[in-house]
């Protein structure tokens, strides 16, 4: 299920444009196609940042703490998937 199905579904014919209902906003939310893309800008963004903050302690030989990595991973990720879904929700 695309964005296309989602926006779709969402708006019957000759519906005003209100706010989005919750509903159309979780499905666009847990869609395969914005899983996907949010999960493919927290790897890169995720690593980047990674590498920016934690960088000089990795080459030192150490490690971060697993939570600041988990958070440095799962912000990216939520930003992304929120505007996606927000975008397909908004119509």
């Amino acid at each position: 299920m695309g964005p296309q199905d989602l926006r779709m579904r969402g708006m019957k014919t000759g519906e005003s444009s209100g706010p989005p209902s919750a509903t159309t906003f979780v499905r666009a939310w847990l869609a395969p196609s914005t899983v996907r893309r949010a999960l493919a800008v927290a790897a890169v963004v995720g690593t980047v940042l990674i590498a920016i903050n934690h960088g000089d302690l990795i080459l030192r030989g150490g490690a971060p703490p697993v939570w600041k990595i988990v958070l440095t991973y799962f912000v990216p990720y939520a930003v992304s998937s929120w505007s996606s879904a927000a975008t397909v929700a908004d119509g």
